[in-house]
């Protein structure tokens, strides 16, 4: 398994930035430039990086809080740019994914580190 942290890492990492693409640019039907296309590049990256790092030092429960959180943003993502038209729904669909990552990745290494310390204490 540990073999494979930088595939798992590299593919959340670019399957955030196409699902971005996408939404924004082929569902959304607006025109990106560079500025887009690297603000998601970099965000691309961070999630693959918290990914790789979560599975690197064994918190997996984490990493699956982290996961579903960024399958409901990108659920929640795609519910903005189809049902909210227009710039408002672009930014609250990207606003979504945001808000929606940190704090599924706040709740799961809050439970990851309880977890932690009640095996600790015991």
């Amino acid at each position: 398994m540990d073999r494979h942290l930088g595939k798992i890492g590299l593919f959340t990492g670019l399957s955030t930035l196409v699902l971005f693409i996408v939404g924004i640019r082929t569902i959304g039907g607006y025109e990106l430039g560079w500025k887009n296309y690297l603000a998601f590049s970099v965000f691309g990256l961070t999630v693959g990086l918290i990914a790789l790092l979560l599975l690197h030092y064994k918190l997996r429960l984490a990493f699956w809080f982290f996961m579903a959180g960024m399958v409901i943003s990108f659920e929640e993502f795609f519910r903005s740019i189809l049902m909210i038209g227009g710039e408002l729904g672009q930014s609250l669909a990207i606003l979504s994914v945001y808000i929606f990552s940190s704090f599924s990745l706040g709740i799961g290494l809050i439970v990851q580190f309880i977890i932690i310390l009640i095996k600790k204490n015991q």
